[in-house]
């Protein structure tokens, strides 16, 4: 009986005890003290975008036409010196019809001489002269000779590769034919003046056609000295 009130008596005095514990006011833990203050993180600066535009250089196109290495300058440009260097023998203010002038000036003497209108010596052409170069299937040329100026008693000599065709033509003012037979490759037809005229030197014009009758050339030769010769290379294929 003892025994069980002991462990009444005991259980009663724990059960006070705890509940006198758990019954007083709760105390909140205090926070630990530090010797120093944290130091304080900066905060990163941000920047106006519209400021940073500001900053960046502006961009310029380039220009091709500025850039020699990659299109060279052209020599025509405003500035540039134009070479003086030239072949011609014409000035920036020469008059371009004055090229045609000796030929035209042939070309009238030729028309007075035809009327009967012009003769007379002037200067003499004291050396040879071309008539032209031809090439040719054809097995002979037909040579037409005649005095285009007055009637002064021209004579002429012809030949072939110094072969003498006709040794003497007297020329007036119809056309006398003479017929020329071509060697296979190299002909030179030589016209030799035999005399000047009364009136003048040795005036003649020529026409040349071939075997089918077509015309080849149509050619004068005007004052030419006695001795010296017109002449016309014609290759035969």
């Amino acid at each position: 009986m003892k025994h069980i009130l002991f462990f009444i008596l005991f259980f009663t005095a724990v059960t006070v005890s705890a509940q006198t514990e758990f019954g007083t006011k709760y105390r909140p833990i205090a926070a630990p003290k530090f010797g120093a203050k944290p130091k304080k993180t900066p905060i990163p600066e941000v920047k106006n975008p519209q400021a940073d535009n500001m900053d960046i250089p502006s961009i310029k196109t380039p220009n091709v036409f500025d850039n020699t290495s990659i299109t060279p300058k052209s020599q025509l440009q405003i500035g540039v010196e134009k070479s003086k260097f030239t072949m011609s023998t014409e000035t920036d203010f020469a008059n371009p019809g004055d090229r045609y002038v000796p030929k035209m000036e042939k070309e009238l003497d030729k028309a007075l001489r035809d009327a009967g209108l012009k003769e007379g010596r002037g200067t003499l052409v004291k050396h040879n002269i071309s008539l032209g170069d031809f090439r040719t299937k054809s097995k002979y040329f037909i040579v037409k000779f005649r005095d285009f100026g007055a009637i002064d008693g021209d004579l002429v000599k012809v030949s072939n590769n110094d072969k003498v065709i006709r040794d003497q033509i007297f020329l007036d003012s119809n056309f006398k034919d003479v017929k020329i037979d071509l060697t296979d490759g190299f002909n030179k037809l030589d016209f030799e003046a035999l005399n000047i005229g009364t009136l003048g030197g040795n005036t003649a014009e020529i026409q040349v056609f071939d075997d089918k009758g077509q015309l080849v050339t149509n050619d004068y030769w005007d004052n030419l000295a006695a001795g010296f010769k017109a002449s016309i290379i014609v290759t035969k294929e």
